[in-house]
C-alpha cells in the first residue's frame, strides 16, 4: 500500500509513548512544519520544543480538535502515539462532537470509535493519512530480526498464537497473546500489551512466555498499529518472554536500532511474518 504524499501543512495528532516525538522528530528533518495537537493526559510535553505550533486537547473535544485544523489551516490529520482504550470511561463530559460519534458507534471499540472520528473529520474537509508516513524505515521486516532463529518450542507456540492473535484482531478487542508450552495464557484487551504479559506470567510459575501481536487485516495504517519500543524490553525480559512474532511491514519498531540491539543482549527473538501467513 503507497501512502498519498502529505500536504505541506498538516496536523499531527499526538498520543503516549515515543510514537508522536519519532513522528514530529522526522517531520522536522523533511523540512515540514506540522501542527502538533497533544492530548492531555496522553502525550509526552517533549512534543511542545519539537513543533513551533502546538496545542492541546482533551479526549473528550472533538469539537476542539476540528476548529484547531480549520484554524491552522490543516486539511490533513495524522494520528501518532496510543490513547488508552480505558479512557472512554473517563469522568470527562464530550461534546456534542464525540457525543454524536459515541450514540452513533455499534460498539466501543477500538475501529467503531476512531472509524466514527474519522467520519467526522471527513465532514469537515479533514482526512486522517497513514499513521506511519513518517516512518516506513522503522515497519518491522520479515525474518528473524535480533539475529536469533525460535527454537521448535517457540516456532510451535507462534503458529498457535498466530490463530489465535489474527482471531482477537478481527473481533477489534485486542492485537496479542501470550502463549506458554501451546497454551494461551493471556490475551490483551483494554489493559494494553504490557500489562497482559505481566498477568501472564504471573500464570505461568516462570515458564517462558511467547508474545504474538497481529495488526488488524485492514487495508489501511491509519490508526492503532502495532507498536514494540525500548519501553517493551524490559517488561519482556521481566516476564520470561523469549520470543515476540510480530507482522512485517504492518508493526512500528520505535528506536528500531537500539530496540533490536538491546532485545539481540536480552537473547529475546523477534522475527516478522508476512500478514497473511
Amino acid at each position: 500500500m503507497t501512502s498519498a504524499p502529505l500536504a505541506r501543512r498538516y496536523a499531527i495528532l499526538c498520543g503516549n509513548g515515543r510514537f508522536p516525538i519519532l513522528a514530529l522528530e522526522e517531520a522536522r528533518k523533511l523540512g515540514d512544519d506540522p501542527v502538533a495537537i497533544g492530548i492531555l493526559g496522553e502525550a509526552p510535553p517533549e512534543i511542545e520544543r519539537l513543533s513551533p505550533i502546538c496545542h492541546w486537547v482533551t479526549i473528550a473535544e472533538l469539537g476542539k480538535l476540528i476548529d484547531i485544523c480549520h484554524k491552522e489551516g490543516c486539511a490533513e490529520l495524522m494520528m501518532a502515539g496510543q490513547v488508552k482504550h480505558v479512557s472512554i470511561f473517563s469522568s470527562l463530559t464530550p461534546d456534542w462532537r464525540l457525543a454524536r460519534v459515541l450514540f452513533k458507534a455499534a460498539t466501543k471499540n477500538t475501529d467503531s470509535l476512531i472509524g466514527g472520528v474519522i467520519d467526522e473529520l471527513a465532514r469537515e474537509n479533514i482526512r486522517v493519512t497513514d499513521s506511519t508516513h513518517l516512518l516506513k524505515p522503522l515497519l518491522a521486516g520479515e525474518g528473524p530480526l535480533t539475529g536469533r532463529k525460535f527454537t521448535s518450542g517457540e516456532e510451535a507456540d507462534v503458529r498457535y498464537g498466530r490463530r489465535i492473535a489474527l482471531a482477537l484482531s478481527g473481533f477489534d478487542v485486542g492485537q496479542s497473546a501470550a502463549i506458554c508450552e501451546k497454551a494461551c495464557v493471556a490475551l490483551e484487551a483494554m489493559e494494553g500489551t504490557d500489562e497482559m504479559l505481566r498477568r501472564a506470567a504471573s500464570l505461568a510459575a516462570g515458564r517462558r512466555l511467547t508474545l504474538v501481536k497481529a495488526s488488524r487485516r485492514r487495508q489501511h495504517l491509519l490508526f492503532d498499529v502495532p507498536v514494540l519500543g525500548l519501553a517493551s524490553i524490559p517488561v519482556l525480559r521481566d516476564t520470561n518472554t523469549t520470543a515476540v512474532a510480530v507482522d512485517a511491514g504492518r508493526t512500528l519498531l520505535l528506536d528500531k536500532e537500539e530496540m533490536l540491539a538491546r532485545a539481540r543482549e536480552a537473547r529475546i527473538a523477534i522475527v516478522g511474518y508476512p500478514p497473511d501467513e
